[in-house]
C-alpha cells in the first residue's frame, strides 16, 4: 500500500514524454514521476524507490528527492513563510511543509527553525508538521530500552537541568548538563547512550558510556573533543585528575591509556601542553 509522506518501492507501469507512470495500487492509481526526477535507464517493470507527496497543485506526485524528514519522524526545520494558511517550513522539496495554526505552541518567524513532528493529516491526507512535540512521544512505555543500549538522539529543549532529548524518534529523555561534553545546538541529531530508566519510567541518556565500559568508548571521546576543539587538547598525560575528570568523566589512568592507544594509531601527537589531532 502506498504510504503518503514516505519512501515507498514502486513499479514504472507506464513511459511517457514527461515522465514515468508508477503503480499506486487500487486506492491511488497512476502516479507521475515527473522527468526531471526520473533515474538514467528506468524502464517499464523496474522499482524505484519514490517519495510521495502532494505537489503545489495538490496532487499526489513521486519525486526522487529526499526530504528531510518523513511522516513519523521529528526534524528541525526552517520557516521560510508564514501567511493566513500557516507558517510554512523548508523539508528538502519544492513544495514546502505546512505548519497549521492549530499545530503551532506559539508563533514562529521566518528564518527561524523549529523541532516538529510530522505526521498525516485525518481530514486532507497531506503531511503537515506540528510544533506540540509532546503529543507525539511515548511517556510510559520504556520496556524496548535496556541501559547501556545505543540510540538516535534529537535536541528538543534547553531545561535547567540540561537538555531534553527525543529518543530514536519516539520518546524523551533528559541529557545532565554535566554529561554534555559542549554546548548542544537546538535541534542537533547526536548518537547517545541508555544512561538510566527510573522507576517513574523517566529516562536519562548520556553520550558516551563510563569508562569501566571500553577504551575504545573513551578514544571515541577524545577524538571528537579534538575534532570539535580545533584539533587541541590542552590535557596530557601529567595534567591534574581533577581537570580530566571535568573533561571526560574518567580516570587518569583511564586517560592515558586511552591516549596511548591513539598515539600508537597514529591519530594524536603529543605535546608539552596537551594532545593533537593528526592531520
Amino acid at each position: 500500500m502506498v504510504q503518503i509522506g514516505k519512501t515507498n518501492s514502486l513499479r514504472v507501469v507506464k513511459e511517457v514524454d514527461f515522465g514515468l507512470y508508477l503503480d499506486g495500487g487500487e486506492k491511488f492509481g497512476e502516479i507521475l514521476l515527473p522527468i526531471r526526477y526520473v533515474p538514467n535507464g528506468a524502464k517499464v517493470d523496474e522499482t524505484i524507490d519514490v517519495f510521495i507527496y502532494f505537489d503545489s497543485e495538490d496532487r499526489i506526485i513521486a519525486t526522487t528527492e529526499t526530504p528531510f524528514a518523513q511522516v513519523g519522524e521529528f526534524a528541525f526545520l526552517e520557516v521560510v513563510d508564514v501567511n493566513n494558511t500557516g507558517a510554512f517550513m523548508n523539508w528538502g522539496l519544492m513544495k514546502d511543509l505546512l505548519l497549521p495554526f492549530d499545530e503551532q505552541t506559539h508563533r514562529p518567524e521566518v528564518g527561524k527553525s523549529y523541532v516538529v513532528y510530522i505526521f498525516q493529516d485525518d481530514a486532507t491526507g497531506r503531511p503537515i508538521a506540528s510544533m506540540k512535540i509532546r503529543d507525539f512521544l511515548d511517556d510510559e512505555s520504556v520496556d524496548d530500552f535496556k541501559v547501556g543500549e545505543k540510540v538516535e538522539l534529537m535536541s528538543a529543549n534547553k531545561t535547567d537541568l540540561g537538555y531534553q532529548m527525543i529518543i530514536n524518534n519516539s520518546h524523551v529523555g533528559l541529557l545532565h548538563q554535566h554529561e554534555a561534553i559542549r554546548a548542544i545546538k537546538h535541534g542537533e541529531k547526536l548518537e547517545g547512550f541508555i544512561q538510566n530508566i527510573r522507576e517513574d519510567h523517566k529516562i536519562d541518556v548520556c553520550l558516551h558510556l563510563k569508562p569501566s565500559e571500553k577504551t575504545g568508548e573513551i578514544t571515541d571521546l577524545i577524538l571528537y573533543k579534538l575534532k570539535t576543539n580545533s584539533g587541541f587538547l590542552a590535557l596530557h598525560d601529567k595534567s591534574d585528575p581533577k581537570e580530566i575528570q571535568k573533561a571526560f568523566a574518567v580516570s587518569k589512568g583511564m586517560f592515558k591509556k586511552a591516549i596511548g592507544a591513539l598515539y600508537k594509531q597514529k591519530k594524536i601527537t603529543l605535546e608539552a601542553n596537551g594532545i593533537r589531532l593528526k592531520e
